[in-house]
């Protein structure tokens, strides 16, 4: 096993106490805080960190999830389930535990919204990092098909030898990528069953349908941090649910993505040769509310774009000022390039044989295993 290397972790006790006493206000329950944090210090200087209880954990995450601008109107964030997997550190281990978030977030289509939170980061073992921006994507390819904003992710996992299929498609899904410091880099392969999609249909177009369009149900971020009183977990995929516009306006339409504007518009007969005929703005409407009526025939769990500007000036008005203490999910720019070309590794590589791709049977029998074997 080659060494790996990582940046040593320098721990904020102020933000440690910061927190802990804005846990302690929001939950008289737990008693006086001068306990607390007279145990916290003591752990802090013996070990250099200190662990969060269930409850501490699970407020932190609920309001990382409330603060971040990422809850779409209707989550109930005091009520937010957070699956406490603090105990993973092994690449195996995550990948298995995202793939049963996508099973209890899909929920049916009825969108169950979640944070599984993994290892923290330790000033002597860092804890595990997901490249992917979420855990479902799709693949994009040389020839222009696909999801070009993940053409470089693509090429990267190739590289690491992923095969996409033969002939690749517009929706391929992309492995999971894991990383830990102990095993390097390695590939998952998404088992198609926990992956919801729908097939987009227009309320009123019958041509569209034979357009082929899907989309997947649930939005899993997957590449932030959550930092929790000066302790920080790099991997900790949260979901709420879909804003239409999302999948229809920028996933679907926008060129720099899967490009489909021009054919809708195409479809309705538009003028394409100059953009002052506004096909553009044509065509992403008719994809908004295809993307809409086809999550609400399918009964899966969406919210519209009108409705989220409401909730998110709601929430702009509400908003807590800034604060180093305060929970939060944080993206920096290593795990953004990540997430959209692949690199760089945050640890050293591992040998070769740690990056080969792992089949949907194997992250099968790990789920039955589930925690107790996973340390094999």
């Amino acid at each position: 096993m080659t060494a790996v290397s990582h940046e040593p972790i320098t721990f904020d006790v102020d933000a440690a106490e910061g927190f802990l006493r804005m846990f302690h206000i929001a939950h008289p329950e737990a008693g006086p805080v001068g306990p607390r944090l007279a145990r916290v210090r003591d752990e802090i200087a013996e070990t250099g960190s200190y662990r969060h209880t269930a409850h501490e954990l699970a407020y932190g995450a609920r309001i990382a999830l409330r603060d971040s601008g990422w809850c779409t109107s209707g989550v109930p964030w005091r009520r937010l389930k957070v699956r406490d997997l603090r105990g993973l550190r092994n690449a195996a281990a995550v990948a298995a535990e995202c793939v049963e978030h996508l099973r209890q977030a899909t929920n049916g289509g009825e969108i169950r919204p979640l944070v599984t939170v993994f290892a923290p980061d330790t000033p002597t073992t860092p804890g595990p990092c997901i490249w992917n921006e979420q855990l479902i994507r799709y693949a994009g390819h040389a020839d222009g098909s696909g999801d070009l904003r993940y053409r470089g992710f693509t090429d990267a996992v190739r590289a690491l030898g992923w095969q996409p299929p033969a002939p690749p498609g517009r929706f391929d899904l992309l492995p999971l990528v894991v990383e830990t410091a102990h095993e390097g880099v390695r590939l998952f392969t998404v088992p198609p069953d926990v992956v919801h999609e729908v097939a987009l249909e227009h309320p009123e177009l019958p041509w569209f349908s034979q357009l082929g369009l899907r989309w997947h149900a649930v939005p899993v971020i997957s590449n932030m941090r959550l930092t929790i009183g000066g302790v920080t977990y790099p991997a900790a995929p949260f979901n709420s649910w879909f804003v239409g516009s999302e999948i229809g306006a920028r996933s679907l339409a926008d060129e720099n993505a899967c490009g489909v504007a021009r054919s809708v518009a195409e479809a309705l007969g538009l003028d394409t040769s100059t953009e002052r005929s506004l096909w553009r703005d044509r065509a992403v409407v008719e994809l908004n509310r295809a993307v809409l009526h086809s999550f609400d025939r399918a009964a899966v769990t969406i919210t519209d774009h009108h409705a989220e500007s409401r909730h998110r000036l709601s929430w702009l008005r509400s908003r807590q000022r800034h604060s180093g203490n305060r929970p939060a999910f944080r993206l920096d720019p290593a795990a953004a390039r990540r997430a959209r070309t692949g690199g760089p590794a945050r640890f050293s590589p591992a040998p070769a044989e740690t990056t080969r791709p792992h089949s949907p049977v194997r992250l099968a029998e790990l789920l039955r295993r589930r925690v107790g074997g996973f340390d094999d």
